[in-house]
């Protein structure tokens, strides 16, 4: 199977945008990325689109809202994915298929997402619906509801490792103090994370404010090429492997805190890749709540099940630690939104392979892996990431 490569890409400031739509917040990256890429709008073949919607606004049939935002797409084929909080990263695999089989040379990816316009309670059950309605539609706080539940099924089995949830939280937010496209610039010292109070309250307990991620807005775009074309472009970075693997949606049907579809999806990816984990050189992993950080650990093989604290306690995941985590402040600190999601982790990765990610730069980065999970690890997807070129 031809593998397409990555050779440009562009993301806007995550947070609270005045950007009124999705249409907007594409206008923000689509002809950055293509200028990134060295390329114009007629070169492309197939345009994939990650927004995940369900209700943030009424507008749908997302796909064509690309050839409206940017000239001279009239008529090139668009498709819009839709998988929870790994949208975006539906869309990059459709689009690497695309190439694959031959129907295209050049692909565009797009994910995006306006979620700020609700109040908060019509947003939280939005989210709600990227769980299994059925049986959980009644979690009080919506999906951080649903990750507080988890956290204290993981307490209840392992102990209570709040103190290391904070790590989590500070480690991401110092990285995200050098990350200019992040929602919280802001540096939340340990302390801080680790007391309940009127600035850092829980918000689904055992979860504090600083154990969850932001509602934001934004957008991030990938141009993905055959290897072919890709060799007279100025930068490639090539997919060693990538894997999905799904779970079952409903937690009453698996062991909620062992997130077996994520470790499935390491493990597969990396043994296509030929590689250990310790051959990586960072990684960008789905922290949409500090516990999912922490079973993430496990799941990738950090650590053995209920000892992910060891690896906040030794700092093996920080910025200048054996396996940094998140150098990009993760969502935590960077933000989700997320159809964008997805895209933007792929993007925060090539940054850092190619040696364009500044003061978040990893020294000498040279291979990454990326974690997006869609729901309570349900669509799991692993991307390894190595420079080509």
């Amino acid at each position: 199977m031809t593998a397409a490569q990555i050779v440009g890409w562009a993301h806007s400031k995550f947070g609270k945008s005045e950007a009124p739509t999705t249409r907007e917040l594409m206008a923000e990256v689509v002809n950055p990325a293509l200028r990134h890429a060295g390329i114009d709008a007629k070169d492309v073949d197939g345009i994939f689109v990650g927004v995940f919607n369900n209700g943030f606004t009424k507008q749908d049939f997302q796909g064509a809202l690309v050839a409206m935002a940017a000239d001279g797409f009239d008529h090139t084929p668009a498709v819009r994915m839709e998988n929870a909080c790994a949208t975006g990263s539906a869309a990059l695999y459709s689009a690497l298929d695309f190439i694959a089989s031959g129907r295209g040379k050049i692909a565009l990816v797009v994910g995006a997402e306006k979620m700020t316009t609700l109040p908060t309670k019509e947003t939280g059950d939005v989210l709600l619906s990227a769980s299994f309605r059925e049986e959980e539609a009644d979690i009080e706080g919506g999906f951080a509801g649903l990750f507080g539940r988890i956290a204290s099924h993981y307490f209840q089995r392992y102990g209570d490792r709040s103190a290391e949830l904070a790590m989590i939280a500070a480690k991401n937010h110092a990285n995200g103090m050098a990350n200019p496209y992040a929602h919280m610039q802001r540096d939340f010292p340990f302390d801080f994370c680790n007391t309940v109070s009127d600035k850092n309250p829980y918000v689904a307990a055992p979860l504090r404010r600083t154990d969850c991620s932001l509602v934001s807005d934004g957008a991030a775009a990938i141009v993905l090429a055959h290897p072919d074309v890709a060799a007279g472009m100025h930068r490639a970075v090539a997919f060693r492997a990538r894997a999905h693997v799904n779970d079952i949606l409903a937690l009453s049907r698996r062991d909620p805190i062992a997130f077996e579809g994520a470790r499935r999806a390491w493990t597969k990816a990396l043994e296509e890749a030929g590689l250990a984990l310790g051959d990586l050189d960072f990684v960008e992993t789905h922290d949409c709540f500090t516990i999912a950080e922490l079973i993430e650990y496990e799941a990738m093989g950090l650590a053995k099940p209920g000892e992910g604290y060891k690896v906040v306690r030794e700092g093996l995941t920080a910025k200048g630690g054996k396996l940094p985590v998140n150098p990009s402040g993760g969502l935590k600190s960077k933000g989700h939104p997320v159809g964008a999601t997805g895209v933007s982790m792929h993007v925060m990765a090539a940054m850092q392979l190619c040696g364009e990610a500044g003061d978040m730069q990893v020294p000498d980065a040279g291979k990454a892996g990326i974690f997006n999970m869609g729901g309570a690890a349900v669509a799991n997807y692993v991307s390894i990431l190595e420079r080509v070129k």
